[in-house]
């Protein structure tokens, strides 16, 4: 396997945008990719070839470049589905428009059928915002309880007055789910700490109290292998923009039993 230095020298060609200088004559680097990554030219071209020669609305007409565009549209679901292995094949991706939808999707289809008075839905205070507000929001309209679970910091830098290689208390996390518990929305690769969740001790503790697990997976898909059916979650949210792909494009992965149980989001055309 090549080193960081000779990967990067490897795939650099890949992308226009590092072909520029920055003012003072140095190369351009780029090192913001958990925020939003560059796009390769592969991705470049695959756009640019679909707005000109099959740009049409999918699945709603039945003229050439219509059917040409749903196809193409399809596949896309299908390669998504093999990419994080679902068990029911592409009938369990849901394309969104970003991985926020995708929670809130989850938030609003899910959430406001399942949660009543006192239900808890638990969090960890290292999550994205995106995986806080919708059920802030949601918890405001049922009447459902938020959670956090809490850092836990090295003594070593609680006692130099910092939190350096703080991480999820997930020892702590495990113990809060209860009873009361229905749903743990929880990280796998934190975007802050860089930390990574124990996400099936998690989903075993969740499933035997009856509890869904939602999983933010924006930061772990582009650079790890995920199996959803390994790890048994009920939810995966994916943002297409922080793994080389287009924004305003994402995924919701969901179990098929979960999916078919779910009210629609919003209604009207695609």
């Amino acid at each position: 396997m090549a080193d960081a230095t000779g990967l990067g020298k490897a795939v650099r060609d890949d992308f226009p945008i590092l072909h520029q200088e920055v003012p003072g004559g140095q190369q351009l680097v780029y090192l913001d990719s958990a925020a939003t990554s560059q796009k390769p030219l592969h991705v470049i071209n695959a756009m640019d070839d679909y707005y000109r020669r099959y740009n049409a609305n999918v699945h709603r007409g039945v003229h050439y470049l219509s059917m040409l565009a749903t196809e193409e549209y399809e596949k896309a679901r299908e390669k998504v589905a093999r990419f994080i292995n679902t068990a029911e094949g592409p009938s369990e991706i849901v394309f969104t428009r970003n991985a926020s939808e995708a929670i809130n999707l989850v938030a609003y289809s899910w959430g406001l059928s399942n949660l009543a008075p006192g239900d808890e839905v638990l969090l960890t205070v290292a999550e994205h915002h995106s995986n806080i507000v919708p059920w802030q929001l949601v918890a405001q309209k049922t009447g459902a309880v938020l959670k956090f679970a809490p850092l836990k910091v090295p003594e070593e830098s609680e006692r130099e007055g910092h939190a350096g290689g703080a991480e999820v208390d997930y020892e702590r996390l495990l113990e809060m789910i209860g009873g009361r518990t229905k749903l743990v929305a929880v990280h796998q690769v934190s975007n802050v700490l860089g930390s990574e969740s124990p996400v099936e001790l998690i989903r075993e503790r969740a499933h035997a109290v009856g509890a869904k697990v939602l999983l933010d997976a924006c930061q772990s898909v582009p650079h790890m292998p995920v199996d959803v059916q390994q790890l048994g979650v009920d939810f995966a949210a994916v943002s297409s923009h922080k793994m080389c792909g287009p924004t305003g494009i994402g995924f919701l992965y969901g179990r098929s039993d979960v999916l078919a149980s779910m009210l629609p989001g919003w209604a009207g055309a695609r």
